[in-house]
């Protein structure tokens, strides 16, 4: 009668793929072949943290194509001059520059600066619609990241600073650095 860590060793061995003697080599084989992203952010909007206070914050999914998709692992995107209207009910994401890549396939004619469609649920789109159209604020995109294999892109509600209020900003940050420097020179 054979013994039970025979069977256990033999099963170890069946659950491995084809072609790999054992977990462990498998397991060295497929971590090396892992990418290495530090970060799921895409692209940054710096420029609507300067140009505009920013309230309330969405995530929403884009509608987009299979080079968008591509040009977007590769980092091609500009997100700078970015808002998102809201026209019927949806969202639409204009002004966002998507550069094609250069091997990409001929018989796509490739829009880059076309308008995408946000996905997002009733609800946000409600509350969306009644901050632009009654208390005057107005919708920007703030960031794209990768959120497992889905792209998503964060959109807030914002209102336009004006020159003193940026200076004023300006101010605040500078003095909050010198406040950390004295902190630390104090401490060391």
């Amino acid at each position: 009668m054979p013994s039970t860590s025979f069977f256990a060793k033999q099963e170890s061995f069946y659950l491995t793929p084809i072609g790999f003697a054992s977990n462990s080599l498998y397991n060295r084989h497929m971590s090396k072949n892992k990418s290495k992203t530090t970060s799921g952010t895409i692209a940054l909007n710096k420029k609507s943290r300067h140009d505009y206070t920013l309230t309330d914050k969405f995530e929403a999914g884009l509608v987009l194509q299979g080079w968008e998709v591509k040009s977007l692992r590769q980092g091609k995107i500009q997100i700078v001059d970015t808002y998102v209207l809201l026209q019927n009910g949806e969202a639409y994401l204009i002004g966002g520059n998507i550069t094609p890549l250069p091997s990409a396939s001929t018989h796509f004619v490739t829009d880059p600066i076309r308008t995408r469609k946000l996905l997002l649920h009733r609800k946000e789109l409600s509350k969306l619609e009644e901050a632009v159209q009654q208390k005057g604020y107005t919708c920007v995109c703030t960031a794209l990241y990768w959120k497992k294999h889905m792209i998503k892109a964060e959109i807030a509600l914002a209102k336009g600073k004006q020159d003193h209020d940026k200076r004023e900003t300006e101010k605040n940050r500078d003095w909050d650095r010198q406040k950390m420097r004295i902190v630390r020179q104090h401490n060391s």
